[in-house]
């Protein structure tokens, strides 16, 4: 672009007239595109009065419910770090005065103080609601927030002086021993074991150690001081459970003592019976809490439960946050089996809707599923589901609440379990689903083609109608393969001899790139360069190719520099480089975003970064790296570009997923028909 606007450079002759008028030409068109201010860079809205959905913050919910507005009854607020929604957000309990029982619909959020990792609050009999961060507490956060804190006066290296690799740090307080004062419990998140990826062997087994979570406990002296911290024991072993153990002391089985629920960095809750008493608490070694013999689980992982009597009816509850910022009411039924205190299964709140949000790291397209001639949104999330929300007409886009889609008569959700990330067990309920929309197989109805946290290549075929799609079970995207079927040299597990197995959380892109009416593949192959995966016609049927690099950049580009093995060939598109877990992640579009007729590449960045299509030559296709198309800031992972054309003007405006799970989008200046 700035080559070309450097013509205009030239003397008055007729070519710079002509410059001119194509220019104005352009921009009255609205096909020149600039970079785009951060400003019009806005959050998607449902523009729905009256609709509902599940309550949400951005990437990883810590929820402090208290009586935040003072009128009885019990708000929540939510800290979260998302980028770029992060912050301290109230939701304001609407209910009348005096309500218990049921579950309000919560105003929108309203951000209230800074983001704080790691915030907790303790609701103790006979005080006020205490909020704490690591090493702090907060006493004037009705007012203050995070602002004032005062120090506990803990030296933290004693604290975490036996601990490995540390990633969380949940400060408590609670009458320990019942003599009247507040103690301190810290829930330590113990990485050292575990190390982080690619510890696989060949049969898929970890072999490295597990995620730890221990507490630990510093009872308050006569002078204000704490003792050293010692490990709280249970059945006779430290507590440690799996990872980052939110520690809730309260009395769950309304026994008059003090019991321990804990949570962990996957999903479930363990269970600590006092059975000493209320003075001197002894411990029986932990159960997982369950419902009806089956365990009790969160929808997602990196669950944070807080302790305190929701619904007013004597007994204490728990509200859990989860990864994707939605927050749960866990009801104690305040009724006991077997030395266990019964809970009901999560109930994840509900708001007055504002902004779209699918999930985290939310891998958005726009694109007419239904065919009623708008654009709806198809998208994936961390949690490895693929969802819908329909467009229903208007300017401003109308959208209806997110539904998950199902494919072969059950929800479309892909799990890593145990073995399916690269990064380990711990991410057992992450999918990172990421998508494109497009007719695979010819029959004129949208299919969807997925990439995951598996990096195995599927297709969902559409068996539905043009109006009301209905998806098949998901099967392999299949490839010619003319030897071994690639894979990333860091896998364990071996494709199957047709299989497609990529890089990791890539999106794959359907689409015609060589204008032949058959469907190709565009991108990032087993060693992260961008390739084109071809679909030929083989005895009369539709055949995908093994990938080719046909795509460079310019020498000086940012991805050359960066992604160039020793011997790549220069300019040679590499996307990423990295091993293992830091492989793929990639989230790419084609667009012709200039209008000059050529498919130009969308890549993530902090937002999206645009590589213009300058044409090709003997096979090869060249881009030139443009830059950021905004200045705001959307991911802290990654981001997902993609385009939307919602006021239906034939325009394509950016529109990118964040991994706070809102989507942003350029929204046009105008507004109305």
């Amino acid at each position: 672009m700035a080559q070309w606007l450097a013509g205009l450079r030239l003397s008055p002759t007729r070519c710079h007239i002509d410059r001119v008028r194509q220019l104005f030409t352009l921009l009255a068109l609205g096909v020149l595109a600039f970079p785009i201010h951060a400003a019009e860079l806005t959050r998607v809205r449902y523009n729905n009065p009256g609709l509902t959905v599940d309550l949400g913050v951005g990437l990883w919910a810590w929820p402090l419910p208290m009586d935040y507005d003072g009128d009885g009854d019990l708000d929540l607020l939510v800290s979260s770090g998302g980028v770029p929604y992060e912050g301290t957000y109230f939701f304001e309990n609407p209910s009348p005065p005096g309500s218990v029982g049921a579950l309000p619909v919560f105003l929108a959020g309203v951000r209230v103080a800074d983001y704080r990792t790691n915030a907790q609050v303790s609701h103790n009999h006979g005080w006020p609601p205490i909020v704490t961060t690591p090493g702090q507490r907060h006493d004037a956060f009705l007012t203050d927030g995070f602002s004032n804190p005062t120090d506990f006066g803990v030296p933290t290296d004693k604290l975490y002086a036996s601990a490995g690799r540390i990633r969380a740090r949940q400060w408590k307080v609670a009458d320990w021993e019942g003599d009247g004062d507040l103690d301190l419990l810290v829930g330590v998140g113990d990485w050292g074991d575990y190390g982080w990826d690619d510890a696989f062997d060949e049969r898929g087994q970890w072999t490295n150690g597990p995620l730890h979570g221990y507490v630990y406990l510093l009872l308050r002296r006569a002078d204000g001081s704490y003792s050293e911290p010692t490990k709280i024991h249970a059945g006779g072993s430290p507590v440690d459970v799996y990872g980052m153990p939110s520690p809730s002391l309260a009395d769950f089985d309304s026994d008059g003592d003090l019991d321990l629920i804990c949570g962990e960095f996957l999903d479930g809750f363990t269970y600590f019976q006092n059975v000493g008493s209320r003075s001197e608490p002894i411990f029986a070694a932990g159960r997982r809490l369950a419902r009806d013999g089956q365990r009790l689980t969160m929808d997602l992982q990196m669950i944070t439960p807080t302790a305190v009597d929701w619904d007013g009816d004597g007994d204490v509850d728990l509200i859990v946050g989860d990864e994707d910022g939605r927050v749960a009411f866990v009801a104690n039924t305040g009724t006991v089996s077997q030395g266990m205190p019964l809970f009901e299964r999560p109930e994840y709140f509900r708001q007055q809707a504002e902004f779209v949000k699918f999930g985290a790291l939310v891998t958005p397209q726009a694109v007419d599923l239904d065919g009623d001639g708008d654009e709806d949104i198809v998208a994936g999330n961390t949690a490895g589901q693929i969802g819908y929300v329909e467009h229903l007409g208007g300017y401003p886009p109308r959208f209806a609440a997110p539904k998950r889609l199902r494919a072969g008569g059950e929800e479309i959700r892909i799990q890593a379990g145990r073995n399916g990330s690269i990064q380990g067990p711990c991410e057992a309920k992450w999918g990172y689903t990421t998508i494109s929309v497009a007719d695979w197989d010819g029959d004129e109805l949208p299919d969807i083609v997925a990439n995951s946290i598996w990096g195995k290549v599927m297709w969902y075929r559409n068996a539905g109608t043009k109006a009301a799609p209905r998806f098949q079970a998901a099967r392999p995207v299949e490839i010619d393969w003319e030897s071994r079927p690639r894979r990333p040299e860091w896998n364990w597990w071996e494709p199957g001899p047709r299989e497609m197995a990529s890089q990791w959380r890539t999106r794959p892109v359907a689409v015609d790139w060589d204008s032949d009416g058959l469907m190709d593949l565009v991108m990032l192959d087993h060693e992260g360069f961008l390739a084109w995966f071809r679909r030929v016609l083989r005895h009369g049927r539709p055949v995908l190719s093994p990938g080719q690099r046909i795509f460079y950049c310019s020498p000086e580009s940012v991805f050359d520099r960066q992604h160039r093995a020793q011997n790549d060939q220069p300019g040679l598109l590499r996307l990423n480089d990295g091993w293992a877990g830091r492989s793929g992640r990639r989230k790419i579009d084609l667009v012709d975003w200039d209008g000059d007729g050529r498919l130009d590449l969308l890549v993530n960045s902090s937002s999206a970064s645009l590589l213009k299509n300058t044409g090709s030559h003997e096979g090869v296709v060249r881009f030139e790296e443009e830059g950021p198309l905004s200045e705001t800031r959307l991911a802290g992972h990654t981001s997902s570009p993609s385009t939307a054309d919602w006021d239906g003007d034939g325009q394509r405006e950016l529109l990118v997923g964040a991994e706070d799970g809102f989507l942003y989008w350029a929204m046009p200046a105008r507004v109305g028909p």
